[in-house]
C-alpha cells in the first residue's frame, strides 16, 4: 500500500483489528494480498521506526503461506524494540489465528 486513502480504507472498513503489546493488526478480506507497515515518531528516531517496519515486514514474509489473501496493516507500537523476535512472532500468529486470517 502506498497511498492514505488505501491505508484509510483498511482502518474503517477493516474485518477485524487486534491489539497487541508489540502492535496492532487491522485485517480486510479481499482479493488479493497488500500490506502497509506503520511507525509513527512514537517509535523513535528513524532508525528505530525502521527496525520496527522491518520486524514486522519480517513477520509477514515469514507466515506469508499461512495467510488469507487480503489487505492487511500493522501499525507498531513503541513495545515492538525491546522484545525479541520470537515473543513478537508468538504475538503476530495469534493476532492472526484471532482475526480469522489464518488458511
Amino acid at each position: 500500500m502506498k497511498t492514505s486513502k488505501e491505508f484509510s480504507g483498511v482502518y474503517h472498513r477493516s474485518n477485524c483489528s487486534w491489539h497487541t503489546p508489540y502492535f496492532v493488526l487491522f485485517f480486510k478480506k479481499e482479493n488479493g494480498y497488500k500490506v502497509g507497515f506503520v511507525a509513527s515518531k512514537k517509535i523513535g528516531n528513524a532508525v528505530q521506526r525502521n527496525r520496527a517496519k522491518r520486524l514486522l515486514r519480517a513477520h509477514f514474509i515469514e507466515n506469508i503461506d499461512l495467510l488469507v489473501s487480503g489487505s492487511y496493516v500493522l501499525v507498531a507500537k513503541p513495545g515492538i524494540l525491546e522484545a525479541d523476535f520470537k515473543k513478537t512472532s508468538k504475538a503476530y500468529l495469534h493476532a492472526l489465528k484471532k482475526c480469522a486470517a489464518l488458511k
